[in-house]
């Protein structure tokens, strides 16, 4: 079977809240006429994205076209979860004309390309690149973009300093494997510092790595699909700090937990304690869904460091009760029932 005839795959990868779900909706919604199937991989017990997708009122995208995998992350669970579930995509008639992967923050892309060499999905599928999306403002603050070489300039000068940064790691692994570099919410930041997040990324990424800037996840279909990248016959190309070792990683540095909110009388108190509980406890992520009273639209939260927001994206569905769920992400040890109470007021 030649590579035209395989069903071209984009693997779209991205820190935690980087803006991954934003950019697939404005993918389907601008899709014109493509069939297009979405795997959703998140970190977490309760399926927000996914949610938010199914539910998009978008036409042409039937729920049946998202699939969930909420049981761990693609790069652990190739065989249990992730290859049943492409085949069971390439299986339907008529089969998708794209699928798009949207990994957990904390997956590691490599292994997940290597699947594609799997007997029952190399001869019907090609990834056609991997975007990794990265969060403008975050890269800006330095929060998730560690150098390497300074680590290892740091772990040569003094034995006693912590080496252990798995955010680094993981950030620099989705970098490496990226053919596409999309810098989202590039509104938060000046012309000057988009400028200096453009150089750094394009500095640190493989060469001939396109980096383009996006606000609201507005990227024109025909820049993210077509990339032709075939990624699973270019492994050796993309660098990752596990190459050599098992390809196993564990994700016990973090830790989640839904926090269920009733009906609330406003939204901006809510953002505060969202804001308060994230700064006092150093949280990671925030994301999830209230009611508020009065308002027959629900409210969806996002929360990525200190930064809030808050949209409404549908009516609530009668057979819905109005009480809202908190996915919080953190590093482990968070203490639950404090931050609970805050987000709870």
């Amino acid at each position: 079977m030649t590579t035209a005839a395989r069903v071209p795959v984009t693997v779209l990868t991205g820190f935690l809240g980087a803006g991954k779900t934003t950019l697939l909706r404005h993918l389907l919604t601008h899709a014109g006429g493509r069939r297009i199937a979405v795997i959703v991989n998140e970190f977490g017990s309760v399926g927000i994205d996914g949610a938010l997708l199914r539910d998009c009122g978008i036409p042409g995208c039937e729920p049946s076209d998202i699939v969930e995998l909420a049981n761990g992350c693609l790069c652990c669970t190739v065989a249990d979860e992730f290859v049943p579930a492409m085949s069971a995509l390439l299986d339907r008639v008529p089969a998708p004309e794209h699928i798009v992967i949207e990994t957990s923050g904390l997956a590691l892309p490599k292994p997940l390309l290597k699947a594609f060499g799997w007997p029952g999905l190399r001869a019907r599928t090609t990834v056609d690149g991997v975007v990794a999306v990265i969060d403008t403002a975050a890269v800006a603050a330095g929060r998730f973009a560690d150098d390497p070489e300074a680590i290892d300039r740091e772990r040569t000068a003094d034995t006693a300093i912590e080496h252990d940064n798995p955010l680094a790691e993981v950030f620099d692994d989705q970098l490496l494997a990226a053919d596409l570099v999309v810098l989202s919410k590039a509104d938060l930041v000046d012309a000057a510092t988009l400028a200096g997040v453009r150089a750094e990324i394009a500095a640190h990424a493989r060469p001939g790595v396109g980096v383009v800037a996006a606000e609201a996840g507005h990227v024109a279909p025909d820049v993210l699909l077509g990339l032709t990248a075939g990624a699973e016959d270019d492994l050796d190309r993309r660098p990752s700090h596990h190459d050599g070792a098992l390809e196993e990683h564990e994700h016990d540095d973090f830790e989640s937990f839904v926090v269920a909110v009733p009906e609330i009388d406003a939204l901006d108190p809510l953002l505060q304690r969202v804001h308060d509980a994230t700064v006092a406890h150093d949280l990671l992520r925030i994301k999830g869904f209230v009611a508020v009273r009065g308002r027959p639209l629900r409210a969806v939260l996002q929360g990525v460091g200190p930064r809030t927001a808050a949209t409404y994206d549908r009516p609530w569905r009668g057979d819905e009760r109005r009480e809202g769920r908190i996915v919080v992400i953190g590093r482990t040890g968070l203490d639950q029932a404090a931050i609970a109470a805050m987000l709870r007021g």
